[in-house]
C-alpha cells in the first residue's frame, strides 16, 4: 500500500508519502480499498497536533473516507468482500488501503458515489446533531449559518432547510453568499463587508435567530450572542477563525440563551443508536434529493499538500474530495 505519514505532527509539510507493507485485518477490523477520502477541518489540526484525539505515532490522516471491502477480521459478519463502504475512522483516510474497524463502517447506498460517500457521514452527521439534537430546531423558526459555504455550513443550510426552518447563510464573500442561496439559504450575509449585528436585525424585525450554528468562532461570536433571539440556542461547532471567544456570560442570562457545545466524535461513540438514527434520516433525506455534498473539487492523492493550502486559505466552498 501507499499512503500519507505523519510522523511528526509539526503541520502539513512534514507529511510524506511513502510505501509500506499491506496490513492484514485483525479480528473486528476490515481492510478497505480507498476509492474517495475528503478533507476535513480536524484532519489539519490533528496533524498540528492541535486536536482532542491524538493517534500514536506514525499515523496516515484522513478521517473520512469510502471504497470496497478487501478482507475481513475474524468475527466480522456485517460486512464481506466487495461491499461497498464509507468509514468514520478518526484516521488512515489518505492512502490506498486502510484497516478500519467494523463498528466505524456503515454502507454506501446503491445510488451514492464513493465521492459523495466521502464527503457525507461528517458534515452532515454533525450538522444534523447539531441541528436537530443538541439545538432542538423546529419547523418555522430562523437559523444562522456562519460560515455557510464551507463543509459544515453548507450540509447545515440544508438540513436546516429539509427540517423546514428559515435559513440566514453568512459568509466571507458575495461569491459565497450566491452559492449559499443556490442550495436553499433564504437569507444572506457578507460579513466581510456588512455589519453583522444590523443585518441580523433587519433580517429578523429585530427578534434575532432562534438557533445559531457557529463552526467559526473567533471575532464573530460576540456580536453574534448579542443578536440571538430570547431562548435561543448558539451552538457551539468549531474555530475555523483560528480564535477561541471569550463570552461575557451575561448575554446567556440577558437572552435566557443556552451556550451548547457539540462534539460529534463523542456523540459517535457515546451513542451509537443516536448515530444511526440521524445517518437514517440523511440516508432519506438524500434519496429525496434534499441534501447532497456539494464537492468543490476532486483532485488527485498526490495533491494533499495544495489541498490542506486551500483549506487553511478558506479557498474552500463546500468539500475538498481526493482520489487515488
Amino acid at each position: 500500500m501507499q499512503a500519507w505519514f505523519c510522523d511528526n505532527p509539526i503541520g502539513v509539510d512534514a507529511l510524506q508519502w511513502r510505501e509500506a507493507p499491506t496490513p492484514q485485518p485483525q479480528a473486528g477490523q476490515v481492510l478497505l480499498a480507498v476509492k474517495a477520502a475528503s478533507l476535513n477541518f480536524p484532519d489539519l489540526l490533528i496533524v498540528e497536533n492541535k486536536y482532542q484525539f491524538k493517534p500514536p505515532l506514525p499515523f496516515v490522516p484522513g478521517s473520512e473516507f469510502a471504497g470496497v471491502v478487501e478482507a475481513v477480521g475474524e468475527g466480522v459478519t456485517a460486512f464481506k468482500p466487495g461491499d461497498r463502504v464509507a468509514a468514520l475512522a478518526g484516521n488512515g483516510g489518505f492512502g490506498s488501503h486502510a484497516i478500519v474497524p467494523a463498528d466505524k463502517l456503515f454502507p454506501l447506498p446503491d445510488a451514492m458515489s464513493y465521492e459523495h460517500g466521502a464527503a457525507f457521514a461528517f458534515t452532515y452527521g454533525t450538522s444534523i446533531h447539531a441541528l436537530l439534537d443538541r439545538g432542538r430546531l423546529k419547523a418555522g423558526e430562523t437559523v444562522l449559518v456562519l460560515g455557510a459555504a464551507g463543509g459544515v455550513g453548507t450540509a447545515a443550510v440544508q438540513i436546516a432547510k429539509a427540517a423546514g426552518a428559515r435559513v440566514i447563510a453568512a459568509a466571507s464573500s458575495d461569491e459565497k453568499c450566491a452559492l449559499c442561496k443556490e442550495i436553499g439559504a433564504d437569507e444572506t450575509i457578507n460579513y466581510s463587508s456588512a455589519n453583522l449585528r444590523e443585518a441580523l436585525k433587519a433580517l429578523t424585525g429585530g427578534k434575532g435567530p432562534d438557533v445559531v450554528y457557529d463552526p467559526v468562532g473567533g471575532d464573530l461570536a460576540e456580536p453574534v450572542f448579542r443578536s440571538i433571539a430570547w431562548r435561543g440556542r448558539y451552538l457551539v461547532i468549531g474555530f475555523a477563525g483560528g480564535g477561541i471567544p471569550a463570552l461575557p456570560w451575561n448575554l446567556a442570562l440577558l437572552k435566557g440563551a443556552d451556550l451548547v457545545g457539540v462534539f460529534w466524535g463523542d456523540f459517535v461513540r457515546r451513542e451509537p443508536a443516536g448515530f444511526q438514527r440521524d445517518m437514517r434520516q440523511l440516508g432519506q433525506w438524500y434519496a429525496e434529493g434534499k441534501v447532497k455534498p456539494l464537492v468543490h473539487q476532486t483532485l488527485p492523492m498526490s495533491d494533499l499538500h495544495k489541498a490542506y493550502a486551500m483549506m487553511s486559505g478558506r479557498q474552500v466552498i463546500g468539500k475538498l474530495v481526493l482520489t487515488p
